[in-house]
């Protein structure tokens, strides 16, 4: 069975007085974000460099803190079980006492740790990043078979195929439309003189020593000596913590260790900068006195063996991770992104928890207890609401897959809660394919809930080949173990004229499959044996929490903000916002801006008036309004795309003479995507424009300007807004 490339899924809020009282903690303590036994002593934080500048002017931003969960959920997995946020009050709220808490968030697709991590930080959707298909993803060689790469590599890297050292693929692993590297996320921080913490979050960090230690440190190094000789404590030492610095940080320029931080790439160049690459380089510079510890101040992080330094993804817990970030902060790093890995499974045995069970209760306790030693070491550092933008968010939701808990009033905190079955339905393809539909078309495929197949020689989506297999893979069927029903697998499929429309065709057209199907997000579709000789369809006790797909359990998550120019508005969901919303609205906030052009836009509604450029200020629900069509129009869960995936189904899944209705409806919907590509392109620039034209060329808008926001041209945001509607009502 191919790798996974998993890395490590609604229903109503309850009061957050009572989430206090669940877990035993304060009012007082639940607004200021603190908890009864947390930290002893705090370090005064180290002053920024003072030509850090992190806000626009009359903010008072002096850090940030940017903290993305793997599969932590706002709502409810189980009516009476509290959710994950709600079993973690010290961060809840913090978030709902402070900020917003945007309940409506959603992820790109394919909803995947590696995808929407790196949309969340870059804004841009995976088309223009370059993963959208992960946490790993197949690409074709010039025989027209495919091989398998992961999604988590150094930003830099090439093609992250571990069974070849000459991926026949050239391209970047992070790939712009153009065929460039995509531009990196703590650019933006260090051009305005900011030092970047990166803790474990995706491709900042280097990933793969075999690849990235002979890269940045050189092949014949001493780091190199050492990834030969002990490949366990070359991954200790080098993958997972870094840091980013300025031109003047006093971090790089005090360590002999720094290196080189290179983006060939990088539009308007960068040069002369330097970045600290592993924990064994990185842990000295920000902690001469001793070893980092756990946020609790005095556990050391340590490796699985006891060593001093990074943990593994999977060990990145609330209390590692969050250690790491105050740290940084202590030392004067402003900027810090970090990763937290899931809590939902048992990573010493390999297994999933459910709902309410013991472990998993255990183990959000943990984190909830980490949350209030955060907040209370940070305060006493003199960082906090007034001073720093926080932003929190999951990756996305994960849909649980188990029977009914026992007992049946289990609440996980009173009642722990059993499961007698748990897992994911593992359904082998290739020999369903072969055993129900006679079809043995060679393909490859990316094993995941969203599986994408990739037919052998690379046919064109109108091949006879190809609309054979598309049809089969929709006629296959298969007996849920956990409901005894017998019904199709696939809800959904998307050929590449859909993919398109998703955002999910990325610059290398190595890696864009013949046909990605959305299945039953009961199920984790693979390739195996083409026969079920063994089992084609049976649980698998191992991960019971799937993702990737196209359904509202997974596509639904949640944003936290807490800093100056933040409303607080508590848990809201009147503004639907993705992933790709998350960079512009910190770039916003800061007063920065990227050499690039997002995918997303600023969340107006949760920004306060003293946070917005005078123009926005002056149509205030004009903007409004724009983005919120915008958002309908553009987003790959929103409601084009829901309208088109599902005609591109039906005329998959159709068998008229000569295939007209496939073809009409396919012709209809490239069409559709290029005039929504077309007026979100305006959308987009009339709303950005406003808060990035003094940046860069790319928001420069010469079009829009003469008719403004309440112009009457073609191009004003009324005339934009009429064409956005009328299109999705098209869809």
């Amino acid at each position: 069975m191919e790798s996974t490339g998993k890395r490590g899924r609604v229903r109503g809020l309850v009061p957050l007085i009572a989430v206090a009282l669940v877990a035993g903690t304060s009012a007082a303590a639940a607004q200021a974000g603190t908890t009864a036994g947390a930290v002893k002593s705090g370090k005064a934080a180290a002053s920024a460099d003072p030509g850090c500048l992190l806000s626009q002017p009359g903010s008072a931003t002096k850090h940030v803190i940017y903290l993305q969960f793997d599969n932590v959920h706002l709502t409810r997995d189980n009516p009476n079980v509290p959710s994950d946020l709600e079993q973690m009050p010290n961060l809840l709220n913090f978030l709902t006492a402070n900020g917003t808490m945007d309940s409506n968030h959603h992820t790109p697709l394919i909803a995947h740790t590696g995808n929407d991590i790196l949309t969340s930080i870059t804004g841009l959707y995976g088309s223009n990043h370059g993963q959208p298909v992960s946490n790993s993803f197949r690409y074709y060689n010039p025989n027209g078979t495919t091989n398998s790469a992961a999604s988590f590599a150094y930003w830099t890297d090439g093609v992250a195929d571990s069974s070849t050292p000459t991926p026949t693929d050239t391209a970047p692993e992070m790939v712009t439309q153009s065929g460039k590297n995509t531009p990196a996320p703590w650019v933006g921080y260090t051009r305005a003189g900011c030092d970047f913490g990166a803790v474990s979050t995706a491709n900042t960090i280097l990933e793969n020593t075999n690849i990235d230690i002979p890269k940045v440190f050189g092949a014949n190094s001493a780091e190199a000596a050492e990834l030969k000789a002990n490949p366990s404590l070359a991954f200790t030492d080098f993958v997972g913590i870094g840091v980013h610095c300025a031109k003047d940080s006093t971090l790089c320029a005090g360590s002999p260790n720094a290196k080189p931080d290179v983006l060939p790439d990088e539009p308007g160049g960068y040069t002369g900068y330097q970045g600290l690459f592993g924990a064994k380089y990185t842990n000295p510079a920000i902690s001469p006195n001793g070893p980092v510890t756990q946020v609790d101040g005095s556990t050391p992080i340590t490796d699985a063996n006891g060593v001093k330094g990074f943990p593994g993804f999977d060990g990145m817990t609330a209390a590692n991770s969050l250690g790491y970030v105050a740290q940084m902060q202590e030392a004067g790093v402003p900027v810090t992104y970090a990763y937290i890995s899931d809590a939902h499974d048992n990573h010493n045995t390999v297994s999933a928890y459910g709902p309410g069970e013991a472990g998993y209760v255990a183990a959000l306790k943990s984190y909830d207890t980490a949350f209030g030693q955060f907040f209370t070491r940070l305060a006493k550092d003199g960082i906090n609401k007034s001073n720093t933008l926080f932003v929190v968010t999951s990756d996305e939701n994960d849909h649980f897959v188990g029977s009914k808990p026992s007992p049946a009033n289990c609440d996980g905190v009173t009642i722990p809660c059993t499961y007698s079955q748990i897992g994911e339905v593992n359904a082998n393809i290739k020999g369903l394919l072969a055993t129900q539909q006679n079809t043995t078309t060679p393909f490859g495929v990316h094993a995941d809930s969203a599986p994408n197949y990739y037919l052998n020689g690379n046919p064109a989506q109108n091949d006879p080949t190809t609309r054979s297999f598309e049809k089969a893979v929709a006629a296959v069927t298969a007996t849920n173990p956990y409901t005894g029903t017998t019904a199709p697998i696939a809800n959904y499929l998307a050929d590449q004229t859909e993919m398109n429309i998703l955002h999910m065709v990325s610059g290398d057209p190595l890696r864009t499959p013949t046909v990605t199907e959305f299945a039953d997000p009961d199920y984790f579709v693979y390739g195996a044996a083409a026969n079920c000789n063994s089992p084609c369809v049976q649980a698998e006790a191992a991960f019971a929490w799937n993702h990737g797909d196209f359904s509202p359990d997974i596509n639904t998550t949640w944003l936290g903000l807490v800093g100056p120019g933040v409303k607080h508005l508590g848990v809201t969901n009147a503004v639907w916002s993705d992933h790709t919303d998350i960079r512009p609205t910190m770039m916003a906030l800061l007063g920065l801006s990227d050499d690039y052009a997002y995918d997303g836009v600023p969340l107006i509604g949760f920004l306060k008036p003293q946070a917005l450029p005078r123009s926005v200020q002056r149509a205030l629900p004009l903007y409004e309004a724009l983005s919120a069509v915008y958002k309908q129009l553009n987003a790959s869960v929103g409601e084009f795309a829901t309208a088109t995936l599902k005609k591109a189904t039906a005329a998959i899944e159709s068998s008229s003479p000569g295939d007209a209705t496939y073809l009409q409806t396919d012709a209809q919907l490239a069409a559709l995507g290029q005039q929504r590509d077309a007026i979100a392109a305006q959308m987009n620039q009339l709303i950005n424009g406003q808060f990035f034209d003094g940046g860069f060329s790319p928001y420069a808008h010469a079009a829009l300007a003469p008719h403004g926001i309440q112009g009457s041209g073609h191009n004003s945001a009324p005339a934009l807004i009429s064409s956005a509607k009328a299109l999705i009502g098209k869809a």
